[in-house]
């Protein structure tokens, strides 16, 4: 018998925040497909999910900085009918000077963080529009909206994009039954930290949220429908004032003519 809910794909999945919503996407009725690197840890995650859920649960191994890793998760996205949601969470960062940075491992930064989700959210997009449902969440940052919080600027640059990859989303896939949904998380107590180059517990401990909390919380505001979900903050008010910020600048973006400050003139009949 078909699983109501569908089948959920996590990337990243074998630790840390993907490893927590693959827990909890099976407690909420997901059949699930983890997609990782380490078929080890997948494995060990998937038995205990299994044992504790009673959900079908599926592995992929698949390294998402390569293009041919990419290309598998992108069949099944497109030729799986049982698809209904999209977690993309898999990144990675460098906690380092601008100019320190690796030219290769930036490069490599760059294809997990923008183009892997990029092309996974384009392909569950695809899918998901001809059924006219289907649900695409993207894990951003909160760096997206203060990139000075990080060292290096790389990595805050790469969620950035994913926010505003999923505005765009969302304003043109909400049409079509699609819904869209940006995550920033801030500190979270995760290998992520000591993958990046400074180990969390040289974070001050009352920035760091715990990986459950964290993706509980995300979970929540999808319930009640937000685009955007920022965990950690308390006063929503300071997201809606930005957003509101953010959107008084339309209509006034592009004009025929040079802003007066920059020394041009402003034609008569403007």
């Amino acid at each position: 018998m078909s699983n109501k809910l569908g089948t959920a794909v996590v990337t990243g999945a074998s630790s840390g925040i993907g490893a927590v919503y693959a827990d909890r996407l099976a407690r909420r009725g997901y059949d699930l497909v983890l997609v990782a690197r380490r078929l080890d840890r997948l494995e060990a995650l998937a038995d205990r999910i299994e044992q504790e859920t009673g959900s079908k649960i599926s592995l992929l191994v698949a390294d998402l900085t390569d293009a041919n890793g990419v290309a598998t998760v992108e069949k099944l996205l497109r030729d799986d009918p049982s698809v209904t949601l999209l977690v993309n969470n898999a990144g990675m960062a460098v906690t380092a000077p601008f100019l320190d940075h690796d030219p290769v491992v930036a490069d490599r930064m760059i294809r997990l963080n923008i183009t892997a989700p990029t092309l996974l959210a384009r392909a569950a997009g695809e899918a998901f529009a001809k059924r006219r449902s289907g649900t695409i969440i993207n894990i951003s940052s909160v760096t997206a909206l203060a990139p000075e919080l990080l060292e290096g600027g790389v990595y805050a640059s790469t969620k950035a994009y994913l926010l505003s990859l999923s505005q765009a989303m969302q304003h043109e896939l909400g049409p079509k039954g699609i819904t869209v949904q940006a995550v920033l998380p801030g500190a979270t107590r995760t290998d992520f930290w000591a993958d990046a180059g400074t180990p969390v517990e040289h974070l001050p401990q009352e920035i760091v949220m715990s990986s459950e909390d964290m993706v509980d919380a995300a979970l929540a505001g999808l319930d009640q429908g937000e685009l955007i979900t920022i965990p950690p903050l308390h006063d929503i008010g300071l997201w809606k004032a930005y957003d509101a910020a953010r959107r008084a600048f339309e209509g006034k973006l592009s004009t025929s003519f040079p802003a007066a400050r920059y020394g041009a003139r402003t034609p008569v009949n403007a």
